[in-house]
């Protein structure tokens, strides 16, 4: 999915070409050419791939512990019955380090993905990403963000990171109050770019999983209040509704990366 902005007028200048890219999930070739073309790419989070549900021999969860286990979990998360599936997960666990085996095969996927990074990069967190580590793979040339701005072409871009809390029980999920704070640090800004989507039905609900992803109110209100030209977002991979417009601000799923491998692009 693409789409652009006619120029503003005035002077004549070269248009500003950005790429936007979420929920990666260890699509590393794909990356690796999504700046092609642009003056700078947008990440929005999710990079790791834990557990392919599409695909359920992909991730690091059938490596290791093989995919029919994968199945398993996978169906019982579907059906959602949660406290079964975590369950389930202690009992493969038993006996081994936990964060010690997901920490090292994060570290892994984080190796290849920041050195796939074009230059400049602009990142954000996504709810199953470990911002922890970031640090050590961020290289000269990407700029990690969140709930802070950043100046990109004459226009303003905020960001925001993370998740609100699940059942799921994700890596960067945190409170309503934490998540509203990074948003009102904000202020007002041209394009608002964060992983979830703002609370609204048609853009949080997945059609394939058959269930509502959490939104956020606090970026719905900051969208009503301040009225950004953009909020661009991922996290919902089959969305009812991929791009609406609520008042002046056209709101843009940019898509499931770790699928299409194609970015979605803003110019003006």
């Amino acid at each position: 999915m693409r789409g652009s902005e006619p120029d503003d007028g005035g002077a004549a200048t070269r248009p500003t070409r950005i790429h936007v890219v979420s929920d990666v999930h260890g699509n590393t070739e794909a990356l690796a050419r999504a700046g092609d073309g642009a003056d700078a790419l947008i990440c929005l989070g999710d990079l790791v791939l834990f557990l392919d549900y599409a695909d359920h021999s992909r991730g690091i969860f059938p490596d290791l512990f093989g995919v029919e286990n994968a199945d398993r979990i996978v169906a019982l998360r579907t059906a959602r019955r949660y406290d079964e599936a975590r369950a389930f997960g202690r009992e493969l666990w038993a006996g081994r380090d936990r964060n010690a085996e997901i920490l090292g095969a994060v570290r892994r996927q984080y190796a290849e993905l920041f050195a796939a990074f074009p230059t400049p990069t602009y990142a954000t967190y996504g709810n199953v990403d470990v911002p922890d580590l970031w640090p050590e793979y961020t290289r000269p040339g990407t700029t990690v963000l969140d709930g802070e701005r950043v100046e990109i072409g004459g226009r303003v871009f905020g960001f925001v990171g993370g998740g609100l809390r699940t059942p799921m029980n994700t890596p960067y999920e945190i409170s309503d109050e934490e998540y509203a704070a990074k948003v009102e640090a904000l202020g007002e800004v041209d394009v608002l770019c964060s992983h979830i989507p703002p609370e609204v039905p048609e853009l949080t609900y997945d059609t394939v999983a058959r269930r509502f992803e959490r939104g956020s109110p606090a970026l719905l209100e900051a969208i009503r209040t301040t009225r950004p030209r953009y909020a661009l977002f991922g996290h919902v991979h089959q969305p009812l509704v991929r791009r609406m417009r609520i008042g002046a601000t056209e709101c843009v799923n940019v898509g499931h990366f770790a699928s299409t491998g194609t970015p979605w692009a803003l110019s003006w």
